[in-house]
């Protein structure tokens, strides 16, 4: 397939599970159409994720349940090995969720899975484009994505937030603007 046609069939895919009627909650939740679309991501074979996105039986079933009711889609099977970090991270965003829906919990634990590959966050998750990670992390954990004041890549800007909050610095340089990997970590999304 080419990458007109994935796109094509990732729209119709995203359009389909929006247009399943929820209660009005799960309707006004601003992670639902991000949800939607990286199930379509997967659906067409982009991002890292397993079938069960990172989440548990019972959080995966809630999900369908809640947000996309009716015939689930059949996700492909992926492994991906999950990183020792991983509950860590999730526990990390989820200090700084919004508070206001549960998809905050279930997106917790999918963007905590996906930082086990290997390109950037909105690649892994199997996202459009790295507007709709901005839009997630805006939206679901906005005290932490305030944080994020250079711009830096979401996956990185994780990482080093994770990693100074424990006293782990990686960066040799006192401030980003003087490290060697600066332009590593600030260059513009491929």
């Amino acid at each position: 397939m080419n990458a007109s046609t994935i796109a094509t069939q990732r729209q119709l895919i995203q359009a389909d599970l929006l247009a399943r009627p929820v209660a009005a909650r799960a309707l006004a939740d601003p992670n639902r159409p991000i949800l939607a679309s990286l199930i379509a991501g997967r659906c067409c074979g982009a991002g890292v994720l397993p079938a069960h996105l990172g989440l548990s039986p019972e959080a995966l079933a809630d999900l369908w349940a809640d947000y996309f009711p009716g015939d689930k889609t059949l996700l492909p099977a992926q492994n991906l090995v999950e990183t020792p970090e991983c509950q860590d991270i999730a526990e990390l965003l989820l200090e700084y969720r919004a508070g206001h829906y549960p998809s905050e919990i279930w997106l917790a634990n999918i963007v905590a899975s996906a930082c086990a590959g290997s390109d950037h966050l909105w690649q892994d998750l199997g996202l459009a484009n790295r507007d709709e990670l901005s839009h997630l992390l805006n939206h679901a954990f906005p005290h932490l994505a305030r944080q994020n004041t250079g711009d830096m890549k979401w996956k990185k800007f994780i990482y080093r937030f994770y990693c100074a909050r424990d006293g782990i610095y990686v960066c040799p340089a006192p401030s980003c603007g003087e490290c060697s990997d600066y332009a590593n970590c600030f260059a513009p999304e491929t």
